[in-house]
C-alpha cells in the first residue's frame, strides 16, 4: 500500500446498543460492497463506546483522489444511504465529513523510510502493508528460534487466542469471525488443517514402531511363564475339543505352528466359503459401478485377502483405509455446509458463511478427540484407575454434541426449541454422511491394495 494521498471519506454511525451486533454484521457487508466502487482503496473502522444507550462506529474510507469521491456522492450515495435507513430507522443516525491530508512539509524534510520487504513508506516499526517489521539488522539465533515456536510460548499469541474459545465457548469463533473481528485468531482453515494433521499424529504414531531403534528390545519370556501358557493354552483346547471342534498339530516347522505352539484349529466349513460370489450380479447395479465391481475383480481381491500367503495384506489395507480417511473428512465439510444452508433459509447468511461454522466445528472435533487420547495415555502413565479415566473421555463425547447445540444458537439466533430440531436432522445428516466416507474409504482402500 502506497503513501495515502487522495482524500478520507469518514462516514460515524450512532448506534443504538440493542442492535448493535445486527447493524455490525450489516456493516461489514457493506464495507465490503464499497471496496468495490471505482477509486475505494482500503477502510479501517473504529468502535467508540461514550455513550451509555448508544455506541458509535467511525469508518475510514480512503480514496485514490476527489474524482472518484465526487463520483460516488452524485451517484450510489443516495440510494445506499436511503436504503440503510429503511432497514434501521432512527435506531442508527449517520454523519459523514471528509478529510485531507494538511501539507506542512514536515513529510517533504523527513527522511522517508521504505520498507525492505513491499517498498511502502513506514509510519512506524511495523510495514502498514505486509506487516514485517521496519529493521535491517540480521537476526540472532534466539530471534530465530523466537519466530519458530513463539506462537506456541506466548500466552497472547493467536493459537491461544483461537484455541481457547473454540474450547470453552461453543459459535464465539465464528460469530466474532463474521463480525469482521479476525486479526487476532488464526484464519479458520488453518485451524481446522492444524488440528486435523496433530490428531492423526497423536492417534497412529506409534514412536516404539516407527523409531525401534531408539528403544531397548523387551525382556525374554521366562521358563515360568512359557509353562504357564502352555497350561492354559491345553485347558482352552480341552474347552474347544468338548464343543466338537477339531483340533490337531500343524506339520512340523510351519509358520503358523510356531506361532501358535504347534495347534491347529480346524473348523467345519466349505474352503474359501468367504470368498464365493455365486449369487453376485452386477447387471442389478447401476452401469458405471457394475463395470468397474465385476465378480472376477470381487474374486480376486478377495482371495488375495484371505490367502495364506497374503497374511500382511490386512496390516497394508488397514493402512490404506487410515490414509483415506483426512480426505474423506475433508469431504464432509461442504456437505454438512450445504445441509446448514438447507437448515437456515432465512438467515441470509451466504454458503461460505455456513462452511466457516462447520470448519470451526470440525476443528474442535479434532481438539477435543487429542485431548481424549492424550488423557487416555497419560492416565495409563500415572497408574489413574481406568474407570475414572474412562468418565473423563465420556464427559468429552458428551460435550462434543452439546457444543453443536450451543454453537448453533449462538451463530444462528434462533429459538430453542426450532435449534434442537434442527440439531437432531444434522445429527442424523451427520450420521449419513459419516457412514457414506466411511465406506467409500473401505471401498477405494480395497481396490488399491
Amino acid at each position: 500500500m502506497k503513501e495515502q494521498s487522495g482524500p478520507i471519506y469518514e462516514v460515524t454511525l450512532s448506534i443504538d446498543r440493542e442492535v448493535a451486533d445486527d447493524i455490525d454484521h450489516w456493516l461489514a457487508r457493506h464495507i465490503e460492497e464499497m471496496l468495490l466502487l471505482p477509486g475505494f482503496i482500503r477502510a479501517k473502522t473504529f468502535a467508540l463506546d461514550d455513550e451509555a444507550d448508544r455506541i458509535r462506529r467511525v469508518t475510514h474510507y480512503y480514496l485514490e483522489n476527489d474524482a472518484a469521491l465526487d463520483q460516488y456522492l452524485t451517484g450510489p450515495a443516495a440510494g445506499m444511504r436511503q436504503a440503510a435507513s429503511e432497514q434501521f430507522g432512527d435506531r442508527c443516525d449517520a454523519s459523514r465529513r471528509i478529510l485531507h491530508a494538511a501539507n506542512t512539509g514536515a513529510q517533504e524534510s523527513a527522511q522517508q523510510e521504505l520498507c525492505l520487504n513491499c517498498g511502502t513508506t513506514l509510519a512506524g516499526q511495523y510495514c502498514a502493508n505486509c506487516g514485517q517489521r521496519a529493521r535491517s539488522r540480521l537476526i540472532s539465533v534466539w530471534e530465530l528460534m523466537r519466530d519458530a515456536f513463539g506462537d506456541l510460548l506466548e500466552l497472547d499469541s493467536r493459537i491461544w487466542q483461537t484455541l481457547i474459545p473454540l474450547a470453552v465457548r461453543p459459535g464465539q469463533l465464528t460469530r466474532d469471525y463474521l463480525r469482521g473481528r479476525r486479526a487476532r485468531f488464526m484464519p479458520p482453515f488453518r485451524t481446522y488443517l492444524v488440528l486435523s494433521l496433530l490428531f492423526f499424529l497423536v492417534a497412529f504414531f506409534d514412536p516404539q514402531e516407527s523409531l525401534g531403534i531408539l528403544f531397548e528390545p523387551e525382556a525374554p519370556v521366562s521358563p515360568e511363564q512359557v509353562e504357564k501358557a502352555s497350561e492354559s493354552r491345553q485347558e482352552i483346547m480341552d474347552e474347544l475339543a468338548t464343543a466338537g471342534i477339531v483340533i490337531g498339530p500343524l506339520p512340523e516347522g510351519d509358520a503358523e505352528a510356531d506361532a501358535n505352539g504347534g495347534i491347529s484349529v480346524t473348523l467345519d466349513m466349505p474352503p474359501e466359503a468367504s470368498c464365493r460370489f455365486d449369487d453376485y450380479d452386477e447387471t442389478e447395479m447401476p452401469a458405471w459401478l457394475g463395470r468397474r465391481l465385476t465378480k472376477e475383480r470381487l474374486q480376486i481381491m478377495c482371495d488375495r485377502m484371505v490367502a495364506d500367503d497374503g497374511r500382511g495384506l490386512g496390516r497394508a489395507y488397514l493402512d490404506k483405509l487410515l490414509g483415506n480417511v483426512p480426505g474423506g473428512l475433508f469431504l464432509l465439510l461442504p456437505l454438512m455446509a450445504l445441509i446448514l444452508t438447507i437448515l437456515y433459509p432465512l438467515s441470509k447468511r451466504y454458503y461460505v458463511e455456513h462452511l466457516l461454522f462447520v470448519m470451526h466445528y470440525h476443528a474442535f472435533i479434532f481438539l477435543t478427540l487429542i485431548t481424549q487420547i492424550l488423557w487416555l495415555r497419560l492416565s495409563a502413565l500415572v497408574g489413574l484407575h481406568a474407570g475414572i479415566a474412562q468418565i473423563v473421555v465420556f464427559a468429552l463425547s458428551i460435550y462434543i454434541g452439546v457444543y453443536l447445540f450451543k454453537a448453533m444458537r449462538r451463530v444462528y439466533g434462533q429459538g430453542r426449541w426450532v435449534t434442537v430440531l434442527k440439531f437432531f436432522i444434522l445429527l442424523i445428516a451427520y450420521a449419513i454422511g459419516l457412514s457414506l466416507i466411511l465406506a467409500a474409504a473401505a471401498l477405494f482402500a480395497a481396490f488399491s491394495i
